[in-house]
Order: structure tokens, then C-alpha cells, then sequence
């Protein structure tokens, strides 16, 4: 009889498993079969819970986003001014867990994939449109609209370009939240400290 719980514990494995070895070659020119001994596991369980390899992409994506939007809401909960929103979205960027350099490579090797799959770009759209709505809104407090909406793309971008470096060079998250920090300062004269952020 199949153990209770044991097929979310294993799409989770096989999940991490997905970022382990994307994140290693950086690509996504890996089997099912890989995937699946990386997490302890048969590739016929692997194309049982998920179908394919591409539907592993996908789900292994959604469960990126879910992750940051997890963060993002952890440290809005937190913010009250919009400086603060400003400075939670920076930070959710950047957590230990979003800023791992397997992780990085892999969401660098999924915006690829979105240049072929629909259904991937359609997920890194709902991320990119969520981060620059809420980066909107709160630039919306310091600038005009129009320019609330050039600091928004400018921070996203500017958070992309870390990631990138990243994943090319390596840094750190305490580093790349400092830049952007500079770059929000310049862009809007706000001073830090925001209580107690320097």
C-alpha cells in the first residue's frame, strides 16, 4: 500500500532535484532519468507524478514563484511606509534561498525557456508584472507616475542584472541589497536608515 503523504514529499524531491541539476549545468539539457536519481528516485515515478520533462519545467518554476511570492509576503508584512514596501521587495529578492547560485542558474535557464514555451513565459510574466506593480505603488509615494513607473522598471532590471552576475561571478545577497539601495536612494532621496535598515 502507498505510504500516505508520499507523493507531495516526492514531486517536492524531485522539484529540487530539477533546480539541483539545472542549476549545476545550467542548462536544461538533462533527463528525466537524471532528475529522478538525483532525488533517490525511479524515473518511472518521476514520469508518473509530473507526465514529462517538461511538465517537471513547469511545475518546477511555479514552485520558484511560489517561493518568492512567499518571501515578498513575509517582508511586506512587515513594511508599513512606502519606503519600507520598497526595501521588502529588495529584500525578498535576495533571501539565502533566492540568491543560492543553483537557484539563480536555474531561473536564468527558465527565462530561456521562455522564449519556446507559452507556458513558461506566461509564469515569468506574472512574476515580472506582480514585482513591477508593487514596485509601482510604492515609488507612486515619492514620484510622479510616469516616473514611479521608470524607477520600477529600473530597480527590476537592476535586480536581473544581480542575478545575472550571480550566476556568472558570484556575489553576495547583503552586497546586492546595498545596490539597490544606492539606486533607490539616487533615484527617490530617500535616507536610510528605515527603521533601524541601514
Amino acid at each position: 500500500m502507498p505510504r500516505i503523504g508520499a507523493e507531495p514529499e516526492r514531486r517536492k524531491a524531485l522539484i529540487h532535484a530539477a533546480i539541483e541539476m539545472i542549476g549545476e549545468q545550467g542548462s536544461l539539457d538533462v533527463s528525466v532519468k537524471d532528475i529522478a536519481k538525483q532525488a533517490g528516485m525511479s524515473s518511472a515515478l518521476a514520469f508518473h507524478y509530473f507526465g514529462d520533462k517538461d511538465e517537471i519545467i513547469i511545475q518546477t518554476m511555479r514552485h520558484l514563484l511560489r517561493e518568492f511570492s512567499a518571501s515578498v509576503v513575509r517582508e511586506l508584512q512587515l513594511a508599513d511606509k512606502p519606503q519600507e514596501r520598497i526595501d521588502a521587495l529588495i529584500r525578498a529578492s535576495f533571501t539565502a534561498d533566492q540568491f543560492e547560485r543553483k537557484t539563480v542558474a536555474a531561473w536564468l535557464v527558465f527565462y530561456l525557456k521562455a522564449y519556446s514555451s507559452p507556458q513558461a513565459a506566461r509564469l515569468l510574466g506574472i512574476y515580472t508584472g506582480r514585482l513591477k506593480s508593487n514596485l509601482v505603488n510604492a515609488f507612486k509615494a515619492f514620484l510622479p507616475h510616469e516616473e514611479a513607473v521608470q524607477a520600477a522598471d529600473g530597480l527590476g532590471a537592476f535586480i536581473d542584472g544581480l542575478y545575472i552576475r550571480q550566476a556568472l561571478a558570484g556575489s553576495d545577497s547583503a552586497g546586492a541589497i546595498s545596490l539597490c539601495r544606492t539606486f533607490v536612494r539616487d533615484t527617490c532621496k530617500i535616507s536610510y536608515p528605515i527603521n533601524g535598515v541601514h
